[in-house]
């Protein structure tokens, strides 16, 4: 009988603690949610400036981690096979750290290598062919089949037209979120890839403290700050928000790491470039 009681006791126990549990979780989710009424305030704020939100709002803002990732350093042999495959090419060093590699008569374009940055130009490969229209659909599946083949974890990001042809800019996910500074930067025309542009580093993982991020109505008065009078004369269209990843200081160091942190990214209707405003301080950085 004893026996019982104490089981029947522990049970209790148990069940009032999962409550408990579940109540705290619940109170600490509520902390770092936007209520109605502050979506509400925000909204109205944004239109007596002119400014209107034409996307979903992001209500949950928890503590985030930092990124450690790599410098922008590379495996040179892998972009050698990537851009030239067993094609014969001529190698030059012009200074620490910077190289070209092209092929005889730049059969197949030229690659560089410098500060951090890849560009391979196929533009005198491809000779003074007259452009003619192509669309984001053919420019993209053009694009989506280099990424497939060599960086399927590098997802679509942005595009537009671009001096008669479309820039397609494809950016590394990592668990579910966008690496803004891993990106590869397209341009097609009806002539094919004229040039790419990619920069990225090795993920290493996530730190292992979290950070308090600033709620999204707090970022959105920072944007209307940056940009209020402008829109005064022309109203701002808010497209898309989303929280990114972004290392602001980087080197192409060989074993060097640095943190990218927490991102908002605010995009504006009929305007190429997003906003970017750190989540842990609120500060806009362009």
């Amino acid at each position: 009988m004893e026996w019982e009681r104490a089981k029947n006791f522990i049970l209790t126990a148990f069940i009032l603690l999962n409550l408990g549990l579940a109540f705290l979780l619940h109170l600490e989710n509520r902390r770092f949610a936007l209520t109605g009424d502050r979506v509400s305030t925000i909204n109205e704020v944004l239109a007596n400036n002119n400014i209107h939100l034409y996307t979903s709002l992001i209500r949950r803002f928890p503590p985030m981690p930092h990124l450690d990732i790599s410098g922008h350093y590379y495996d040179i042999d892998l972009l050698l096979e990537i851009f030239f495959g067993d094609a014969d090419f001529f190698r030059r060093e012009t200074e620490t750290g910077h190289y070209i590699f092209e092929t005889e008569g730049g059969a197949f374009g030229r690659l560089e290598i410098l500060n951090g940055f890849v560009t391979f130009d196929k533009r005198d490969a491809l000779g003074e062919n007259s452009l003619a229209e192509i669309s984001r659909a053919d420019a993209i599946g053009v694009s989506d089949e280099f990424i497939a083949e060599w960086f399927p974890d590098f997802v679509h990001d942005h595009i537009f037209d671009d001096f008669g042809g479309v820039r397609i800019i494809y950016r590394q996910e990592y668990r579910g979120r966008l690496i803004h500074s891993n990106y590869i930067d397209f341009f097609v025309t009806s002539r094919g890839v004229e040039w790419i542009e990619m920069q990225f580093g090795q993920i290493i993982g996530h730190s292992t403290g979290s950070r308090m991020i600033f709620a999204p109505d707090e970022v959105l008065l920072t944007f209307m700050q940056r940009v209020q009078h402008r829109a005064a004369d022309t109203p701002y269209f808010i497209s898309h928000i989303d929280i990114v990843y972004l290392q602001e200081y980087v080197s192409d160091e060989r074993g060097s790491v640095y943190p990218a942190v927490p991102f908002y990214r605010i995009f504006v209707l009929d305007n190429d470039l997003e906003f970017l405003i750190n989540a842990y301080t609120n500060t806009i950085i362009n």
